[in-house]
């Protein structure tokens, strides 16, 4: 272990990755502030840059792309009520009426300290947690594998909202039959190529990420009707305010940043939750736990309030590189796009990383502790400057998007047919966001599907074409008894409601 931490640690410090570790950050900042551009779609942008570079470097950036997004996400929720990303949502809760007061700098300036300290915490779990979890690489064989894909699939229900989760499954399913697009791995023909030359390797992962992500997303803004929020940006950027905080708000928040990394890095850590959950999770705790007194104050500038979800949110950052680089299964939609990006480089996430390529796995760890005071140092000089980047016009972002999704695609094959079938996918998945179908999901089943496949098949030629090893193991059989929790989850939660729902309305005939 101690040998991995050092040689993660020089990889780490070569100038390249500090310098990876800035740009991440710093771009990530920035995206992040954009209303509609989320890590994902960040993410998505950054991978035809990372192509050229080593597994760790490319892996560092995009991780400072991460938990930069994040990390920024809540000025545009502070200053204007419009969060940059998901996991933000929370945080305008109490930001935004502090930037009403005319608090706008101290709420950027706790943002900014409660995001250092809980992704400075995470990632000290992460060192202490990530060899627990390494050390039954060895135990693992071509059975366990399959049931780590299976559960990575049955965790979609945490991609999906209330009610969604069918169409959560729906969507996993596709990307599972786009996976299978291409040659076949065993016996060498082509399958569901319809005769196509272009679709003999299959389609290609950055193609779907960038399609259905940054460049649906990107047409999108330019469909839905957008109001007006100049005046507010105007105001806010002129009432920015002290950034100072008192002895008295430092002890307020000490208590509360401890509480909601704890939260937020266990949450990230379980397949398929994600900043967005932890951050609600933390904001709903601090609120059940406050006096009465105290809880006067939430939603009206509560410094709890502010201080939680910004915590937990990046302590949930850190917590989703757990399942991603342990056990093969991203703990966000956004580390499923990384697990993507990882598969393309030739590198395995999952229990083996740990054992084979340890440089990498520890250099993305020591890079978060670096990326955090990167972006500490970053953020609070810079607050005034940076939040000016939200007036920037949505005819000038567009563009720029749209012009990046496509060029990347391209320069990656040099094929003009990947740019037909960008412009079809993109077409089809603004689609399925206008009928609330979640993309994620499809991400999920697109790369999982292919390693699901092979391992199965390696298992069925190890059993003698028997299903027994389904069985046989018992941490097969674990892994997918909890992934049959996972899928039934939902299911027994809405037949839960059903019934609450039956006895609280009288029986017909009675009065």
């Amino acid at each position: 272990m101690l040998e991995g931490i050092f040689s993660g640690l020089s990889t780490a410090v070569m100038p390249i990755n500090l310098l990876m570790v800035a740009v991440g950050c710093f771009a990530g900042t920035f995206i992040g502030m954009l209303p509609g551009l989320g890590p994902i779609t960040a993410i998505a942008l950054m991978i035809p840059i990372t192509y050229g570079f080593d597994p760790s470097t490319g892996l560092i950036l995009m991780a400072g792309v991460y938990y930069g997004a994040i990390f920024g996400g809540s000025t545009s929720s502070i200053l204007i009520n419009a969060p940059g990303v998901a996991g933000t949502v929370a945080t305008a809760f109490d930001g935004y009426p502090m930037a009403q007061k005319g608090q706008a700098g101290k709420a950027l300036a706790i943002a900014a300290y409660s995001s250092f300290s809980g992704g400075t915490i995470a990632a000290i779990f992460l060192l202490v947690a990530a060899p627990v979890l390494a050390s039954v690489s060895l135990s693992f064989q071509s059975g366990d594998y399959f049931a780590l894909m299976v559960l990575g699939l049955t965790a979609v229900s945490a991609f999906a909202g209330k009610g969604q989760v069918l169409k959560a499954i729906t969507m996993t399913l596709f990307g599972i039959m786009l996976s299978t697009i291409g040659t076949d791995p065993a016996a060498g023909v082509a399958r569901f190529t319809f005769g196509n030359m272009d679709l003999i390797d299959g389609i290609s992962f950055l193609l779907l990420a960038m399609s259905t992500f940054a460049l649906s997303e990107a047409l999108l803004s330019i469909l839905r009707p957008t109001k007006d929020t100049r005046t507010d940006e105007e105001r806010a950027l002129k009432n920015l305010g002290s950034m100072k905080l008192s002895k008295e708000e430092v002890k307020t928040m000490i208590p509360v940043i401890g509480r909601s990394s704890v939260l937020g890095f266990f949450t990230g850590v379980l397949p398929g939750a994600g900043a967005t959950i932890a951050s609600f999770l933390a904001y709903g705790m601090e609120r059940n736990i406050a006096s009465a007194k105290e809880k006067l104050q939430f939603g009206k500038g509560s410094i709890r309030g502010l201080a939680a979800p910004e915590t937990a949110n990046n302590a949930a950052c850190s917590g989703s590189f757990v399942p991603l680089l342990t056990l093969g299964i991203p703990g966000s939609g956004t580390t499923a796009v990384m697990m993507g990006a990882l598969i393309s480089y030739g590198v395995q996430p999952g229990p083996r990383l740990f054992v084979e390529q340890p440089e990498v796995f520890w250099s993305v760890i020591i890079s978060m502790y670096i990326g955090n005071i990167v972006l500490l140092v970053l953020n609070l000089p810079l607050i005034p400057y940076i939040s000016r980047l939200l007036a920037l016009p949505q005819q000038l972002l567009v563009p720029f998007v749209l012009f990046f999704s496509l060029i990347g695609v391209y320069l990656v094959t040099f094929n003009a047919f990947d740019i037909h079938m960008m412009v079809i996918a993109a077409a089809i998945a603004i689609g399925l966001r206008l009928l609330n179908y979640p993309m994620a999901p499809m991400l999920l089943g697109f790369i999982l599907g292919s390693m699901m496949e092979e391992n199965l098949r390696r298992a069925l030629m190890i059993s003698d074409g028997s299903l027994a090893f389904l069985w046989e193991r018992p941490i097969t059989l674990v892994i997918l008894l909890i992934s049959a929790l996972f899928l039934s989850a939902p299911l027994v939660g809405n037949l839960r409601q059903w019934v609450k729902n039956r006895k609280a309305v009288p029986n017909d005939g009675e009065f």
